[in-house]
């Protein structure tokens, strides 16, 4: 299980056994169940073959899942089905699309991530979801809901495809969406402005900052839909908000050692006093919609035409689907967004000390928030409980799957503490 969209990499397999499977030529659908030694709940996934393996480019497995997306109906296996269903959008980016999808090429993107991406025709882009998790994907789910609101900073919706296993719930298997030309994404973007125009970098994040306005404002524009609300905060949200970041703070704690976790003990009743105090009169401030969720500058592709289009609604894969799929603070997206440009200015530093780094984040988050449409000083406590919130993670994240970048999030935490 050395795939990297295996998301279990740290509990032991017990066994892998196929849980059901279904004809699409040239194509069969499977679908494995994982289960592990430790006793916990089994995975199931999707893995497409061929002739027994992985498909190739050009063998017409990815053409076949838009071809049934195009035609709706049902694929059935033994055990289960896959439906499949298009959008308005489908017949705008692929007229006739079940006799033009047989011309199209097929590429798949050799990237990491934990789906399997293809570019067909370089007009249509289908993801593969991997992992089959029971309930509504917030990904497609938002995806969908962006392209419905006309939202015209995301790709938009053209097809998708679910699995339901014989007396169980659906689970996302494939969506289909509009292909975005694009020269990677904001994050290298940002930096490779800011080894050679880090003016440049600044209007990147003013760009990003309209574009997150946007966003935020069609995730808004439905409020009578219950799936997607926006009104003020609750007590018990804000509640539920102080009781994430202090658990944060907490798993942050216990996994670091030495120094760094002295250091954070010292810090520790200052950032619990800070989360106690905003959080707990946060409800007037606050509002509360759906949102991104995990909102990096990453998330954004740099199109060739120099805007930005966000991808990748799934939310933080670490949290369950209900979590996902819950309303949140806006706030918390500016929060992880200007986390974001944090790390691009300190990497920037260290490949170039003469960079004024801090200069440079003043000027950038200034014009990300100015294109945002700005703040409140009420809010602007608040996103800054959710950055340290997210810089408590970060350290937790860094220590665990890179030690050499700890100075990165330490140092974040001790400025936010009045210590540097």
């Amino acid at each position: 299980m050395g795939q990297r969209w295996f998301r279990a990499k740290q509990r032991p397999i017990a066994t892998v056994s196929q849980l059901d499977a279904a004809r699409l030529d040239p194509a069969e659908l499977s679908v494995l169940e994982v289960a592990y030694a430790d006793d916990g709940p089994p995975d199931h996934y999707l893995v497409p073959t061929v002739d027994g393996r992985e498909p190739a480019d050009g063998e017409g497995a990815w053409i076949a899942v838009v071809r049934a997306m195009a035609d709706g109906g049902e694929v059935r296996g033994a055990h289960g089905r896959f439906t499949c269903s298009r959008t308005d959008a489908l017949e705008e980016l692929l007229p006739s699309a079940h006799e033009a999808a047989a011309a199209l090429g097929e590429r798949q993107l050799r990237v990491e991530q934990s789906n399997t991406s293809v570019v067909l025709g370089e007009r249509l882009i289908l993801k593969l979801y991997r992992l089959l998790e029971p309930g509504e994907s917030p990904d497609l789910e938002v995806s969908a809901f962006l392209t419905d609101a006309g939202f015209a900073g995301t790709p938009a919706v053209a097809g998708l495809m679910t699995y339901t296993p014989d007396g169980g719930e659906p689970a996302a298997a494939a969506m289909l969406q509009g292909f975005v030309a694009s020269n990677g994404d904001a994050w290298a973007a940002s930096l490779s402005a800011l080894a050679e125009d880090p003016p440049r970098g600044v209007e990147i994040a003013a760009s990003v900052g309209g574009v997150t306005a946007a966003m935020h404002a069609a995730l808004a524009s439905r409020p009578e839909n219950p799936d997607f609300p926006a009104r003020a905060a609750t007590v018990d949200e804000t509640a539920a908000w102080r009781v994430s970041a202090e658990r944060q703070l907490a798993q942050t704690v216990s996994a670091v050692s030495g120094d760094v976790h002295d250091r954070l003990v010292r810090l520790a009743p200052a950032i619990t006093a800070r989360f106690a105090d905003t959080f707990g009169s946060a409800s007037g401030e606050a509002g509360v919609s759906r949102i991104h969720g995990d909102y990096h500058l990453g998330q954004l592709l740099a199109r060739t035409d120099g805007g930005f289009s966000v991808i990748d609604f799934e939310g933080e894969p670490a949290r369950s689907l209900a979590e996902r799929r819950l309303p949140g603070s806006p706030l918390k997206d500016l929060a992880v967004l200007l986390r974001s440009l944090d790390y691009a200015a300190r990497t920037a530093e260290r490949v170039s000390p003469s960079f004024d780094v801090d200069g440079w984040l003043a000027d950038a988050r200034g014009a990300f928030l100015v294109a945002y449409g700005g703040i409140g000083p009420g809010q602007a406590e608040l996103l800054e409980a959710f950055e340290l919130e997210k810089v408590c993670y970060e350290i937790r994240y860094e220590a665990s799957n890179r030690p050499a970048w700890l100075w990165l999030p330490i140092a974040a935490v001790e400025r936010f503490c009045g210590q540097k």
